[in-house]
């Protein structure tokens, strides 16, 4: 890389899911990486292949609290993103939310950074409209146990859409639709996670309500592709922009893909549905695809088997860092998307 062109890049949330590939990419593309992350749910052991690099340094932070440091781009994912996670302490969400919006608003503004809102497909709540498309203004219950997350990330894009308007900041607001792969936490309580653990160990398969709702699946390497190219795309592209696979499939369905990819004979068994649960969730991608030129490419049971592979090596005991880059699938082709 040309030393013009290299970047000192701001990862908050750097060592979570989405973080620790996004801060993997980064640093093999040659930019200075600053990964923040206060560990309630991301772990060092996600970055921990990257801590001999020299352009790459890890920082415990917590961004509900300022953070004074000199950056060219910020992207900001600081946020727990699965119920489990989200609900254990809903006062602390909305915090890491909505002050960690303003703390990362307020540096990006100081040093004149662009930067990226790492936003959800929780925006649209149970969506009355399918599929979700970016000028669909969502159906969210306010003050339901999920309230924390989903109106946390709205009053974020909020606040950086107001930025843009009164401070002319540059900023970029992804909203992300589920996505899987290597280093999820196996106790998020995400599908996918739930399937894998459950099928690896042998149990069944827990499915909540009658298993036709729906859910959207990406695999990681192509929507870390999408944040890069979005953060890369030309000034002035400050709207929100769906992030996911259009194909949505049932929960049994997804449920008869794992235990293909795991090789399980468990069975599937039936729980009532969580409150405020979305029925059916797929993304409109075609302001991604005209621009970004992306679509995901990634296979459902190719980034299955992946992920299973990833999985089992950990409930094997294999330390993280040693579960490998070998679980992922080919750079090549996740980077170039469907043009």
């Amino acid at each position: 890389m040309k030393e013009l062109d290299r970047k000192r890049i701001l990862v908050t949330g750097g060592a979570g899911f989405l973080g620790s590939h996004l801060c993997e990419r980064l640093v093999e593309a040659g930019h200075d990486v600053l990964c923040v992350d206060n560990f309630f749910t991301g772990t060092r052991e996600n970055v921990a292949h990257l801590l001999g690099c020299s352009n790459f340094e890890l920082m415990r932070h917590d961004v509900t609290f300022p953070l004074y440091v000199e950056v060219d781009e910020i992207y900001n994912l600081a946020c727990p993103a699965s119920p489990v996670h989200y609900q254990y302490d809903p006062v602390r969400t909305t915090k890491t939310s909505v002050h960690g919006a303003i703390n990362m608003l307020g540096l990006a503004k100081r040093v004149r950074a662009k930067i990226f809102q790492a936003s959800t497909s929780e925006v649209y709540g149970d969506a009355r409209v399918h599929p979700q498309k970016e000028d669909y203004w969502g159906h969210v219950n306010p003050i339901g146990p999920r309230s924390c997350y989903d109106e946390g990330k709205r009053c974020a894009e909020t606040l950086f859409v107001d930025y843009r308007r009164q401070y002319g900041l540059e900023i970029r607001i992804a909203r992300i639709f589920n996505t899987y792969g290597p280093r999820m936490h196996p106790a998020d309580g995400r599908v996918v996670s739930n399937f894998m653990v459950q099928a690896l160990s042998g149990e069944p398969l827990t499915v909540y309500g009658d298993g036709t709702q729906t859910r959207s699946l990406c695999y990681v390497d192509d929507i870390i592709d999408a944040f890069i190219r979005l953060m890369d795309a030309p000034d002035g592209s400050c709207d929100p922009v769906n992030l996911g696979n259009p194909h949505e499939i049932t929960m049994l369905e997804l449920a008869e893909h794992v235990r293909h990819a795991t090789q399980s004979d468990s069975e599937i068994v039936f729980r009532p549905l969580p409150i405020d649960d979305p029925w059916h969730r797929q993304p409109d991608i075609s302001a991604a695809r005209a621009l970004l030129e992306w679509a995901p490419s990634t296979p459902l049971d190719e980034g299955l088997r992946h992920t299973a592979e990833h999985f089992r090596m950990r409930l094997a005991g294999v330390p993280l860092a040693d579960c490998g880059r070998e679980t992922g699938v080919s750079r090549e082709r996740g980077a170039t998307g469907n043009r």
